[in-house]
């Protein structure tokens, strides 16, 4: 009896021991680390000029390949590191931003991709973190921005993503006012003492010659429109814009409410100013007026003077006189 209560245990203890083994996880395979972003760099992240070129224009039209530049807020996390939970930096006026632990580094001309390559890099190289997970944010995109000034219905600093044109900001700013001109002055960051003169022109191949491409950083001034003045025997004598930059003799008349019944209109003329000195062309008004003569375009600062006739006003003034007296004697003769 013993020895078989002792082969019963020993059977028990057996069984136990090999239902305790198929218990045990068998002992997981070693995985590979995750790939760092340092460890991910391509042959672009190497040269970022390859990407970015020299000129530091963005290479494509996708926001992701816009460029880092002067003046951008950054927003740096690092998963796990209370340091970096969601810093926020200004890229310096050298491109530089300033980061714990590493201290300054150069992030101007790399893409929002590639900055987080380099500081993760730097991080795992003074081993501050082992694999860091950097994210870079750009929140403000200061340096791609386009700066539209003059006469538009809203000036002011616009963003430029991808591909953009001078009538893509010009609709960013609201569009021309009616005080408008036709010359644009776009002058680029890197080139400020060599401005690029555009004329928006009237028709639709002048317009299409005049969308020209714009980069970050560039400045679009729109010129104001001149002004024409018509003085002398009219209605209303004074100083008129001349919308879209264009202006005829018959327009700047309508303008000053037509000539008055005394104007000479055969000896009307324009004056116009150029390098300091002055010329006057003959208008037959009359003429124009009648659709005998072809009507006359105007320039910016021209004066469209209208003199009067002296017959015409002598007759006016004798005309005024013979009304004056017949009214005196139409009251006279009621007493």
């Amino acid at each position: 009896m013993k020895r078989a209560s002792l082969v019963v245990s020993i059977c028990a203890w057996l069984a136990s021991f090999a239902f305790t083994q198929t218990r045990i996880a068998p002992a997981a395979s070693p995985q590979p680390d995750p790939v760092s972003p340092s460890a991910s760099r391509t042959a672009e992240d190497e040269n970022p000029a390859a990407v970015v070129g020299t000129s530091g224009a963005p290479a494509g039209s996708d926001v992701h390949d816009l460029v880092i530049g002067n003046g951008d807020l950054l927003e740096v996390s690092v998963y796990g590191a209370p340091e970096f939970d969601k810093l926020q930096t200004r890229v310096s006026g050298g491109g530089n931003v300033v980061l714990p632990f590493i201290g300054r580094q150069l992030v101007a001309g790399l893409t929002a991709a590639q900055a987080e390559s380099v500081i993760s890099q730097q991080l795992a190289d003074g081993g501050y973190f082992h694999n860091p997970q950097v994210s870079v944010f750009v929140r403000d995109y200061s340096s791609q921005g386009v700066s539209v000034l003059g006469e538009v219905q809203k000036p002011g600093v616009y963003p430029l993503f991808g591909t953009r044109h001078l009538f893509d900001a010009i609709s960013m700013a609201g569009g021309l006012t009616p005080k408008a001109g036709k010359l644009v002055t776009i002058a680029h960051r890197n080139q400020t003492d060599q401005p690029l003169l555009v004329n928006l022109g009237s028709d639709v191949k002048g317009s299409v010659e005049g969308n020209t491409l714009l980069s970050p950083g560039d400045t679009v001034v729109v010129s104001k429109a001149g002004i024409v003045y018509v003085v002398g025997d009219v209605h209303l004598p004074g100083g008129f814009v001349m919308e879209n930059g264009h202006m005829t003799v018959l327009q700047a008349l309508a303008l000053a409410q037509g000539a008055n019944p005394t104007a000479s209109l055969n000896s009307a003329k324009v004056i116009r100013t150029i390098d300091g000195k002055q010329s006057q062309t003959p208008v037959e008004l009359k003429l124009i007026l009648g659709a005998k003569a072809g009507d006359v375009a105007l320039a910016a600062g021209d004066i469209l003077f209208v003199p009067s006739s002296i017959g015409k006003s002598a007759a006016r003034r004798s005309l005024d006189s013979i009304l004056q007296v017949a009214t005196g004697v139409a009251i006279y003769g009621r007493y």
